[in-house]
């Protein structure tokens, strides 16, 4: 079993930064697997954000978040970060963390095998 918890989200003022976690854990859990953010608004689909390769040096974003949001990982820790700077009203979402029993990330949500709860973040204008 593999548990996903992600952390750090919240309310925000349009130009301003967070920093998510996703603390994974359980006793099937690899570091050398890839790992990704998506997020989900009210009435949308869930989007591809970032991901990140198991060793932490091949990342992809979307085009609405790149040049903005950094998505990093600690494998010691088990734990993956999205940095997210200069938040705009339209990353009002449910973030949401993602585990692939793959060393290279995708970028769709069914190339995913494991998912956290989400977190919320909210940016106001």
């Amino acid at each position: 079993q593999v548990q996903l918890v992600e952390s750090g989200g919240g309310l925000v003022q349009a130009g301003g930064s967070l920093r998510l976690s996703c603390a994974a854990s359980g006793r099937t859990f690899r570091s050398s697997y890839a790992m990704g953010w998506f997020r989900q608004a009210p009435g949308k689909e869930r989007e591809f954000v970032a991901a990140i390769d198991w060793s932490g040096t091949l990342t992809k974003y979307s085009d609405s978040v790149t040049g903005r949001f950094t998505i990093s990982r600690d494998n010691a820790k088990l734990t993956v970060y999205l940095q997210m700077n200069s938040l705009k009203p339209e990353d009002t979402a449910a973030y949401y963390c993602a585990g692939r029993i793959m060393v290279v990330p995708g970028t769709e949500p069914i190339e995913y095998d494991y998912w956290g709860q989400g977190t919320q973040v909210t940016v106001s204008s």
